[in-house]
Formats: C-alpha cells, sequence, structure tokens
C-alpha cells in the first residue's frame, strides 16, 4: 500500500476534495489563481432518507459502505458536475482509523520508523500486516526533567478500507490519489497559521466529530454518533409531524423558539446536550492527558447553521465559540457570497481536502 493521510503529494497539479459522508457525498473543484485556490465548482448529493430509516445510510461505524451504489453516488454528482480533472483526494471518517498522540522521544528518521511500527503495534486491535500506517510531528514539550519529547500523531488505516476506497473510485472513473482522516483536513483548513489550541466540533447527520487541533495539524480525535439527525427525529416524534416538516422546523427555528415555539428547543436541547457532554469530555480528557489548555471551540458541518448554537454553546463552556468560515482562505465568484456562509460549513472536510496541494 503506497497510501499516505498526512503527508502532502508531490507537484501542483489539481485534485477534487472528494468527502463521502454519512448521509451525502459532496465535491468541491479548486483551481490555482496567483497562487491561491479558487473555487471552480461544488456539489452536494445529499439523502434524508437515513432520518426515517436508521440503516438507509451510504455509511456508518457499524454500517459497511456499499462499492456499486456508492460509486454510482459519485458518478451522478460528477456528470452534474462536469468535473475536469479525474485526480481525487477523499476523506476517510473517524471510524474508519486508528489514531493516537504519542510522546517520543527525538530520534533520527531510520529509528522513528521503527518506533512507529512498534506503537502502533500497541494500539492497532489488527495485525500490523493488515494495515497501512503515516504519522507527522504536531508539536514539542519537554518534561520537568529537562528532557525533550517530540508529540507524533499516528494514523493507522485496515487495508481492506485502503482497497473498497480505490473499487469505489475506479468504479465511478476517478483517480484516487489519497486518502485523508476527516480531522486532518478539518485541522488543514481551519487552523493553519494559528496556533490557537482548538476544538473542532463536526456535526453532521448522523455522527459528530470531535478533534484537537493546531497550527494546521490535528492531535486528538473522537467520534459520536448522536448528531443532527437524532434533533430532527425529536421533533418528529414530539410533534407528531413527518421527517420532511420536521426537518424544516429545525432549520428555521434552531433553538431559538419562543412562546408556542418554546416546545422545539425544549424537545432538542437534551439531544444537543449529550454531543456537548462528549465535547466537554473530550476538552477534560485531552488537557488532563496532555498537559495543554483549549482556547475555543471551532464549529462546522451543517449542525453549525442551528440558529442559536453558538450563544448557547458559549454558556455552557465560557470559551470562545467561532462558527468556521471554510471559504476564508479561498476565492470565490462573488454571485456565491449569499450563500457561503450557509452551505460553507457543510463543505468544510471536501475543502481541506482540496487545499492540501495549496499548503
Amino acid at each position: 500500500m503506497n497510501f499516505n493521510f498526512l503527508k502532502s503529494l508531490s507537484g501542483r497539479a489539481e485534485y477534487l476534495g472528494v468527502d463521502i459522508g454519512t448521509t451525502s457525498v459532496k465535491i468541491v473543484e479548486l483551481m490555482e489563481t496567483g497562487g491561491h485556490p479558487a473555487l471552480r465548482n461544488y456539489g452536494i448529493l445529499e439523502s434524508y432518507g437515513h432520518l426515517e430509516r436508521l440503516n438507509n445510510a451510504i455509511q456508518t461505524s457499524n454500517l459497511k459502505m456499499l462499492d456499486t451504489e456508492t460509486a454510482e453516488l459519485l458518478r451522478v454528482l460528477l456528470k452534474n458536475l462536469k468535473t475536469k480533472t479525474k485526480n481525487a483526494i477523499a476523506s476517510l471518517p473517524p471510524f474508519l482509523s486508528f489514531t493516537a498522540l504519542l510522546d517520543i522521544p527525538v530520534m533520527p528518521p531510520a529509528e522513528m520508523a521503527r518506533a512507529m511500527q512498534y506503537q502502533a503495534r500497541q494500539f492497532v486491535p489488527l495485525p500490523i500486516t493488515e494495515v497501512t500506517i503515516d504519522w507527522m510531528t504536531v508539536g514539542e514539550r519537554e518534561d520537568e526533567k529537562g528532557a525533550k519529547f517530540q508529540q507524533v500523531f499516528l494514523v493507522s488505516v485496515p487495508n481492506e478500507h485502503i482497497r473498497k476506497y480505490q473499487k469505489i473510485f475506479t468504479l465511478a472513473g476517478l483517480n484516487l490519489k489519497a486518502l485523508e482522516v476527516e480531522g486532518v483536513s478539518l485541522a488543514r483548513l481551519l487552523t493553519t497559521g494559528d496556533p490557537t489550541e482548538s476544538l473542532i466540533v463536526d456535526i453532521g447527520s448522523r455522527s459528530t466529530s470531535i478533534s484537537v487541533a493546531a497550527g494546521g495539524s490535528l492531535k486528538y480525535s473522537v467520534q459520536t454518533d448522536i448528531a443532527g439527525g437524532s434533533l430532527t427525529q425529536t421533533i418528529s416524534g414530539g410533534l407528531g409531524i413527518n421527517i420532511q416538516r420536521a426537518e424544516e422546523l429545525k432549520k428555521r427555528l434552531g433553538i431559538l423558539g419562543r412562546g408556542g415555539e418554546y416546545e422545539l428547543s425544549s424537545l432538542m436541547l437534551p439531544y444537543l446536550d449529550v454531543i456537548l457532554g462528549e465535547v466537554k469530555r473530550v476538552k477534560e480528557t485531552y488537557e488532563k492527558t496532555y498537559k495543554n489548555v483549549i482556547e475555543r471551540v471551532i464549529i462546522t458541518g451543517g449542525g453549525a447553521n442551528l440558529l442559536g448554537i453558538e450563544k448557547y454553546m458559549e454558556q455552557q463552556f465560557n470559551l470562545p465559540i467561532v462558527k468556521a468560515a471554510p471559504f476564508k482562505k479561498i476565492e470565490y465568484p462573488s454571485h456565491l457570497e449569499p450563500i457561503i456562509e450557509e452551505v460553507g460549513t457543510t463543505f468544510s472536510v471536501a475543502l481541506g481536502l482540496g487545499i492540501r496541494q495549496f499548503i
């Protein structure tokens, strides 16, 4: 296996950023303009069937992605977008990889390679011959005795998942050039050039990923299956309305309901509190284990558009809560300005993949 999950590809070729999520497929095509990334094309193919039937999803932590069906979704989206390049970088959801942040003594590269093979054997529940590993130094520290350590982020992906993605992209007529863990893409897009220790909370339809990143590097990542779809389902059940109507109410009112609308927020908040409780647990675990202090929370994904979520989270965390601005470093046509804020967070992972060659 010649895939890497962290290091840049060689050359300045253009790539499609392809984010295959639990309920949607998102693609962005970036081009180079004056040395900067610019949006050439973007699109999303989304399914709402998962809201009515839990097993109706493209992939989840307990549901394997179907090769031919997923490839067909890609083909449909590509046909509509009429993209110019066939080269692609794809995202891997957190549940398809094993990651760890390790304190390793400073050592030569050859020794580091042997050390990473040994470390992978300690935490990957598969034979080392059945996985592909990659790693990157993301920080340094000194212990109380003055000994220097480097913090190394290690990623391991089962080879069967790599082969599955290769098959899907071949069937779709694309050249899969690299695979990347979602959190790595988000860290690159949202924290490059900024050393602020940040929690990135990516709230999707069927899952929420919670990552710690700084300076463009991913340091820690976990995932939970409570997400935006959970809020929609509780509205549907609590008010006795269909899923589509519940989704519309959620998007229009969020958790800002007052008076007769108060019932809507009262239905959603218990599930939102479960998500935020997991975010708090990740924050506490990371700070206690690695002795670093989280300074802010960045929210992204479709759930970042829930009206009132930023103010509610500020009350919960007593930290700056920032809604991601994924297009901040990317040029785009002026006519897209009215919708960029709303759709931007949905494309965060795909954009992070697409700018891999520009950063």
